[in-house]
């Protein structure tokens, strides 16, 4: 049941790694927190249930955000049920190669989900935040948007397509009391990142010697989205253990 006074969530990609700790720490700030997913509905479920387990709120969804009459059909129903008054655009995926070799698929593929989702997510949520004069969108970028990285020309321009996207979101729509910004991770552990960096290779890498924990990443997102952050706007802030 959720609480009629609540703001609520949406967070993409919300079962992942990144994505289920924004999910748990924006459900400790008593916000209704929607887990979408693809289609790893159990996923999300599972998160759901012990965020309730832990006292909190939550509800599953699942669509694919890189299908735009399919994104807009689902916020449909969720708007449904109320506003939406906070989105985590967390879904993404990479698909690396160098771009001599890099194939047109893997090229949209990765622009669709991260950027295209983006819009495909966000856009159908703006009015309705406009209309309560209060709402905060937040964009999961990386540290490779802001660097670059070999190997990921796709990934490195989708993902720097989100900042100017939220630097010109935030222009728009500030005066309605809509905050968008970019939190851009650097090497954060997980099921991708532990078999990519042997760790002296990370040492190299990351002046902090370390990776990051989810954790980390999903303390400043639960920041921007609280009425404390309300005149940080149209910002990318890192959060990488000193890489850049």
């Amino acid at each position: 049941m959720t609480n009629k006074t609540m703001r609520r969530a949406l967070v993409t990609g919300g079962s992942g790694d990144i994505g289920g700790a924004i999910c748990t720490a924006l459900a400790a700030q008593k916000l209704h927190v929607i887990v979408h997913a693809n289609s790893g509905l159990m996923k999300a479920q599972a998160l759901v249930d012990e965020i309730i387990a832990a006292g909190g709120s939550a509800e599953a969804a699942a669509f694919d955000v890189a299908d735009a009459d399919a994104s807009r059909a689902a916020i449909e129903g969720l708007l449904a049920d109320g506003p939406i008054q906070v989105v985590v655009n967390n879904a993404g995926i990479h698909d690396d190669a160098p771009m001599a070799g890099m194939s047109s698929q893997q090229w949209s593929r990765v622009v669709d989900v991260s950027l295209n989702g983006f819009f495909n997510v966000t856009q159908p949520l703006l009015l309705p935040m406009a209309r309560a004069r209060w709402g905060r969108v937040v964009c999961i970028s990386s540290v490779a948007g802001v660097l670059g990285n070999r190997g990921q020309v796709n990934y490195a321009a989708a993902k720097a397509g989100l900042h100017g996207a939220v630097k010109s979101l935030a222009r728009e729509m500030a005066s309605r009391g809509i905050t968008a910004n970019a939190v851009a991770p650097g090497v954060i552990a997980g099921r991708m990142t532990d078999e990519l960096f042997p760790a002296d290779q990370l040492k190299a890498m990351v002046p902090a010697g370390r990776v990051g924990k989810p954790e980390e990443v999903a303390a400043l997102v639960a920041f921007l989205c609280s009425d404390v952050a309300g005149y940080i706007n149209g910002q990318v802030i890192g959060v990488n253990g000193g890489m850049g």
